[in-house]
């Protein structure tokens, strides 16, 4: 019954538009604990799409309906709130703002086309936001910044859009101030009037005090002299030094048009309990952020990677839409959301489902045709249907058995695949067990399905070891990706992960075989007597024949070969392969009737055998190349954990103001919990990626 509850709506019907013009599709972007959630939710309230923000279930939120994002008390996913502002439609994305769950925030960036930054006006602002916004300058994607939770008891907004200017950079600049001396409202720089709030919305405008006309002045001027140098009349910036009063609505058509363009960032004051500045906010979105007709789309594609026309934000056009997210749902199934970037996706129609190849990470190329029953429009985990969905809105679509998120959705007639965005590699593993044979059929169609839906997460079936891994982002993502397994009926335990290693000889070692054997009147005769000798490091296997005068059958060295390769991989002392050796038969004896080719493989493998316990055996761990990108005042500490986890260090090199690049070569053992461990050392602001250099013998005196 709960999930029926969660899935009713508290505002009736969905409206679809028509006109791509408007909507608006943007993503609320900021750290984990600086309102975006809060602020999604009173947004939804002051638009009177619901009678009032926070729970809709009990325990719940319209945005954190997820069962890990009430445990946890943080966001975990991505989560759609559509509103009416006016005539124009706005698409709230709220993104979980915790570093590992950067994928819904990858996937919120790809459906919208602009940004809101959420900062708290007590917290500063992150390494992670400035990363985020960084991205974004770089396509080009419109921003504006909230400075949200003015009513926290270390609140200082004024200080908070100074730190928002430095972090962020030029074009960063208040609309608003928050009023003074205990006031509940705001003070608007282009209208110089004061927003009071004090009774809740909508505000009283009045006069600002007179205390407050320098303040208002000085901010004034700086943010007239920002637009004025953003607009396209080069006229404005010689009549505004020469002392003219550049009007009102030339100066907010001239903000406007430098917002979509990306070019100027507006900041305003936010409180999402006293609705301060939230008509404000409303009223920027609708007005100064881009349609989908202004933003360009991605490249697209015929599914065999041929040439395709270009699409663009048009309903008539071919059906070109976008899997942003999967997911299941315990009442109504598998639910993907999805972002149509042409054309007009309707019910009761069929699509073409197109997949990329990521099979390093469970996703094998795909092409389907299907059937959409049901769109929804998505307010949170609500589900409330529409008749349409145009090019530039999101919808949901229900019961779509094989589209995975990233997937395309098009026309059976026209199929388009869309160029994918970029996921960062998961770097934490977690070794999972099933409890019961039962549970491991269970296990495996839960994976499936949130490998489907989780672009971030990868599933690695290691033979060596025997273990099942999933190589998540971090604990937190790696305590939903269990939770929601075991929420799925498996019984699952975890254990430590098992890194594969190798074995190789030391030295050179000799060893004999000899298989004889009688039995039922069939005999089995094969001797072989083989020389060892270690190779170069990745230089893999040689087998070499010098047997002289017959004494092994030509026919039959083969066998001797396939029968000593089997052993490799079998292992010798501890079970690993074996790797990096040099086998030479040299001599050997064969019968004219008992031998054979199963004979003689049984030999080889015993010789092998015989030349491990004739000489040293030696445990080879694998290497990984590490490229760790870290501010300069954590540089120290980085090369010290390094170093302490047995690392080589190869170098360091600055790649940026305040950054520099370390590359070290690290047993792979020692990485296991690198992923936190890195995040607690540089409190966040550290990435590194990893790949697999090599295998190296394990220091003397070393234990894993």
């Amino acid at each position: 019954m709960a999930d029926k509850q969660a899935r009713s709506t508290e505002s009736g019907a969905a409206v679809a538009v028509d006109d791509p013009g408007k909507v608006r599709n943007v993503v609320l972007v900021g750290p984990s604990g600086s309102g975006k959630t809060t602020l999604t939710e009173a947004l939804l309230a002051a638009s009177g799409t619901v009678t009032r923000a926070g729970s809709v279930v009990e325990g719940t939120t319209v945005c954190d309906h997820d069962p890990a994002a009430v445990r946890q008390q943080r966001s975990v996913g991505l989560s759609v709130a559509p509103l009416l502002h006016g005539d124009v439609k706005i698409n709230l994305i709220d993104t979980p703002g915790y570093a590992d769950f950067v994928g819904e925030l990858r996937a919120g960036l790809r459906a919208a086309d602009a940004a809101l930054f959420v900062v708290c006006a007590a917290e500063g602002v992150d390494a992670a936001t400035t990363a985020v916004w960084a991205e974004c300058a770089a396509v080009g994607m419109p921003r504006a910044v909230v400075i949200a939770r003015l009513d926290h008891a270390r609140a200082d907004a004024e200080a908070e859009i100074a730190a928002c200017q430095e972090a962020f950079g030029a074009g960063v600049l208040p609309l608003y101030l928050p009023a003074g001396g205990g006031k509940v409202g705001l003070i608007g720089l282009i209208t110089r009037r004061y927003y009071d709030y004090s009774n809740g919305l909508p505000a009283t405008v009045t006069e600002p005090d007179a205390a407050d006309l320098d303040r208002i002045a000085t901010a004034r001027d700086e943010l007239i002299e920002g637009i004025i140098a953003e607009s396209e009349d080069e006229t404005l910036m010689d009549r505004y030094l020469a002392g003219e009063d550049i009007s009102e609505a030339t100066l907010i058509s001239d903000l406007e048009t430098a917002v979509a363009r990306g070019s100027f960032h507006p900041v305003l004051p936010v409180c999402a309990t006293t609705g301060v500045g939230l008509t404000e906010v409303l009223d920027g979105m609708a007005r100064a952020f881009p349609s989908p007709l202004e933003h360009p789309l991605p490249e697209v594609t015929a599914p065999d990677g041929s040439a395709h026309a270009p699409v663009k934000a048009d309903p008539d056009g071919p059906l070109v839409a976008e899997v942003v997210r999967t997911a299941a749902d315990s009442y109504v199934g598998r639910v993907s959301l999805v972002r149509v970037f042409s054309g007009t996706l309707r019910p009761e129609r069929p699509v073409h489902v197109s997949g990329h190849g990521l099979a390093e990470r469970g996703h094998e190329d795909h092409d389907a045709d299907e059937r959409v029953a049901h769109l929804y429009s998505p307010l949170g985990a609500n589900l409330r249907e529409v008749s349409h969905c145009v090019a530039g809105d999101l919808c949901a679509l229900t019961k779509i058995s094989s589209a995975e998120t990233g997937d395309t959705v098009s026309s059976p007639e026209d199929p388009i695949l869309m160029r994918p965005w970029t996921m960062p590699e998961p770097l934490l593993p977690v070794a999972v067990i099933a409890k019961s044979r039962s549970d491991e059929d269970t296990l495996a169609r839960n994976l499936a399905r949130l490998v489907a839906g989780d672009p971030t997460l990868r599933l690695e079936r290691n033979a060596e070891t025997s273990q099942l891994v999933l190589w998540c982002m971090g604990e937190a993502h790696a305590d939903v990706v269990l939770s929601r397994l075991r929420a799925g009926g498996a019984d699952i335990d975890t254990e430590p992960v098992r890194i594969s290693l190798r074995e190789t000889f030391a030295g050179p070692a000799k060893g004999h075989g000899r298989h004889v054997k009688q039995s039922g009147g069939h005999g089995q005769y094969a001797v072989c007597d083989i020389e060892v000798a270690p190779l170069e490091r990745g230089a893999g296997f040689e087998f070499v024949d010098k047997v002289v005068g017959g004494a092994v059958p030509h026919q039959f060295i083969p066998s001797v070969e396939k029968g000593v390769r089997a052993q490799l991989a079998r292992g010798l002392a501890d079970g690993h392969p074996v790797v990096d050796v040099r086998v030479t038969l040299v001599d050997g004896k064969a019968h004219s009737v008992d031998s054979s080719d199963a004979a003689f493989q049984t030999a080889g493998s015993m010789a092998l055998k015989d030349a491990a316990s004739n000489g040293r055996i030696r445990l080879l761990e694998p290497l990984d190349e590490v490229v760790v990108i870290a501010p300069d005042e954590h540089l120290g500490t980085v090369l010290g954990d390094l170093s302490s986890r047995r690392g080589r260090v190869l170098g360091t090199e600055a790649v940026a103001e305040g950054r520099s690049v370390v590359k070290a070569e690290v047993p792979a053992t020692e990485l296991l919990r690198y992923a936190i461990d890195l995040r607690s050392l540089t409190s966040g602001t550290a990435t590194f990626t990893r790949h697999h250099a090599r295998f190296e013998p394990l220091p003397e005196g070393v234990r894993l």
